[in-house]
């Protein structure tokens, strides 16, 4: 009798560990639909230890050009001179930007736009809702020339990477805006 009561132990640990596992997966998959991105981030860095979770950093870059504050303006809005220096392909609906790059798809929403001075775009599919993606366009009151200044977001052990990334990408805005200064 003891042993049965032991088998019947096991096999009803068993059952019961197999539906907490269902129901848990269910409350899971629910969770992802139901609770915002920002909440999402918020659950997997108090589930998630410190060190599995990268820090994000802010960088900022500086780039001169001899184009005016006009002309970049334009290279950084219209679709026919973005696919010159930042991506394959580029549809603008309102205030939504679908850039594709390689055949896959990336929106982003221009959430600040000031005439031949500012851009920022927010990716749609960004696990943090406060990042961006900034061109910020003045002219240097000593010099005359026309500085961009970007603003990025990248996690802390890409820094390097992304810097090189946006040298690359700004080297190519260049050349198609008539060199840099």
């Amino acid at each position: 009798m003891e042993i049965k009561r032991g088998v019947w132990n096991c096999r009803f640990f068993i059952f019961y560990c197999a539906q907490y596992r269902k129901v848990f997966n269910l409350l899971w998959r629910l969770s992802i639909f139901l609770v915002s991105r920002q909440s999402q981030a918020q659950w997997l860095s108090r589930l998630l230890p410190k060190e599995m979770l990268m820090e994000r950093v802010r960088i900022k870059l500086e780039f001169i050009f001899r184009a005016s504050p006009t002309i970049l303006y334009q290279f950084l809005t219209t679709p026919a001179c973005l696919v010159r220096w930042f991506c394959d392909e580029v549809d603008i609906n309102g205030h939504i930007y679908s850039f594709i790059w390689g055949g896959t798809n990336e929106d982003a929403e221009l959430i600040e736009d000031i005439e031949d001075e500012l851009i920022r775009f927010r990716w749609a599919e960004a696990d943090f809702p406060n990042e961006f993606l900034e061109f910020h366009i003045y002219e240097s009151p000593v010099t005359g020339e026309t500085i961009l200044e970007l603003t990025d977001f990248c996690d802390a052990n890409e820094v390097k990477d992304q810097k090189q990334y946006w040298d690359t990408q700004i080297q190519l805005l260049q050349k198609e805006t008539g060199g840099f200064g």
